[in-house]
């Protein structure tokens, strides 16, 4: 019996990580697609790599399937199902933004002014080394190794940035003489990216407690 659950708990280990390894490709493949809006628009190029976006997506809710398969399956105690289960369903909510990012800007055709786009580039780099950050807490968590409260700092002051860079842009927008339509629009967009940060925020701090859990 023991032999079993051990197979079962190695099985799931190698589950987390490859949703994790997907949920890094879904992060290149948004932040190439997004750098190819800010450059050319919404182009042939564009929709490629939001369509391979979707694609690594679509991959991350396969694995997630099979990790709730598995976890079924009595891979661990009820109570560690529930936090496991709880920690990627709340890491899928980042991937769900990337793509929700991306359609609202293919949908609805929208044009980045030039005068944010280097705060939109700052708001995603930020918001893209708190996924990294996030990715790499995980991995510390399940290695039992230290660190998970300094990573958890760094996320969240990044938050923190981020709401600021958010505000900022906003600012920007409605000072300026753009389209009312078009203000809204971009509005709707950059709540969007903001939220990114704040999930991964989230994340860390489910990380953490379970950690702490884990000591009691």
């Amino acid at each position: 019996m023991l032999s079993f659950f051990f197979t079962k708990e190695r099985q799931l280990e190698t589950l987390i990580y490859s949703y994790l390894e997907n949920l890094g490709l879904i992060q290149k493949q948004f932040v190439k697609a997004l750098n190819m809006c800010l450059a050319k628009g919404v182009c042939d190029d564009f929709q490629f790599l939001a369509d391979q976006t979707h694609k690594y997506e679509s991959r991350a809710d396969d694995i997630r399937d099979e990790v709730n398969m598995l976890m079924y399956s009595r891979a661990l105690i009820p109570e560690s199902r529930e936090d496991i289960m709880g920690l990627l369903a709340s890491a899928d909510e980042i991937p769900r933004y990337f793509e929700l990012i991306l359609n609202l800007i293919r949908t609805q055709k929208i044009l980045i002014p030039d005068f944010i786009v280097l705060d939109i580039q700052e708001l995603i780099r930020v918001s893209m080394e708190s996924c990294d950050l996030m990715i790499k807490q995980i991995d510390v968590m399940i290695k039992k190794k230290e660190g998970i409260r300094a990573l958890l700092s760094t996320i969240d002051q990044n938050e923190s940035h981020c709401d600021h860079i958010e505000r900022r842009i906003i600012s920007k927008v409605f000072d300026s003489d753009l389209d009312p339509f078009l203000k809204l629009q971009l509005k709707e967009m950059v709540v969007c990216m903001g939220e990114i940060s704040d999930q991964a925020d989230r994340v860390s701090k489910q990380v953490n407690i379970l950690t702490m859990k884990r000591r009691v």
